[in-house]
């Protein structure tokens, strides 16, 4: 259970047989809010410990999704609107993850940083805090060959063999032909940056990666709950899953309130080669992403990529 919960990779942030589109490209119909039910926590903004608020028993769910909290069974807490120290805790820890003022309270900033859409993989997993790993790494660096790197990797270094780095992938069929090209050029574009090669193939099932756009619960153990904030996610080597959450509303090129397909393609194929989260905002890495944003690599996607498989920088 522990294996598979770390090879799931969010986070920031879908295919069946019909690709959400703009209007103009599908035949259902745009929604007309900001796609995300994490607005819950905008209602808890001001909210510190010892309180007993209702709507904290969610936030506790939100924290436990991406690895901050985790009650132990003797914890009173668990399942109710109170306010204790463990949340305070999950929140400080979070906070210091996006670079916040760790004040252990639901205050605008990190409010504003719980709501915005994001990867559906855990910024920590099984227990250890991969981004806080990656800014003491960083920090580290920083005092001594003054280069910083915030690129993290999955328990295990987990990577592709050298013999496997010739892949393919798929879609199911009746994917929409603008979604399989926005996906073949994020493909390309870490083609460019690795040693891989990616390339389409017709036999799903035997594909080495399978990209789908996926409601609600899909058969791999992370369902998704509607427009609930998460966009997408993948699996980390060498599993090869890679899904989008369908009840998001996704576009070719960056169009408000709709995601860039490709972007969020460049994140989660991040994942199925072995990258887990950064703390670089502008990092392709980074857990979340806005709508109508478009992202290209970073150079600490790059520099990761590259510690990652030993290639030289």
């Amino acid at each position: 259970m522990a294996t598979k919960v770390f090879q799931l990779l969010l986070c920031i942030s879908l295919i069946t047989l019909a690709f959400p589109l703009p209007s103009h490209a599908r035949p259902s119909k745009l929604k007309a809010e900001n796609p995300t039910s994490f607005g819950f926590i905008k209602y808890l903004e001001g909210c510190q410990k010892d309180q007993t608020i209702k709507g904290l028993r969610q936030l506790k769910t939100y924290l436990k999704t991406f690895g901050y909290l985790n009650y132990s069974p003797d914890q009173t807490h668990a399942n109710d609107d109170h306010f204790d120290h463990a949340l305070e805790a999950a929140i400080k820890t979070y906070q210091l993850n996006f670079h916040l003022k760790p004040t252990g309270t639901l205050d605008a900033q990190t409010v504003s940083k719980m709501t915005a859409p994001r990867c559906g993989v855990p910024d920590i997993i099984n227990g250890t805090n991969w981004m806080r790993i990656g800014q003491k790494k960083a920090n580290h660096a920083h005092n001594t060959i003054h280069t910083v790197s915030h690129f993290t990797f999955f328990p295990g270094n987990l990577k592709w063999p050298s013999t496997k780095y010739q892949l393919t992938y798929a879609f199911p069929p009746g994917t929409n032909s603008d979604a399989i090209s926005a996906v073949a050029r994020a493909f390309s574009t870490w083609a460019s940056n690795t040693p891989f090669t990616f390339s389409e193939t017709p036999n799903h099932d035997g594909a080495d990666l399978k990209i789908g756009f996926y409601r609600g619960d899909h058969g791999d153990g992370a369902p998704f709950n509607g427009a609930n904030g998460v966009l997408a996610h993948a699996f980390a080597p060498t599993d090869g899953r890679f899904h989008y959450n369908e009840d998001h509303s996704f576009s070719v090129d960056p169009v408000a309130g709709s995601f860039h397909m490709e972007t969020v393609a460049l994140h989660e194929i991040g994942h199925l080669l072995g990258l887990a989260h950064s703390d670089v905002q502008e990092a392709i890495m980074f857990p979340g992403i806005a709508a109508g944003t478009a992202k290209g690599l970073n150079v600490d996607d790059i520099q990761g990529i590259k510690t990652l498989y030993d290639l030289e920088a």
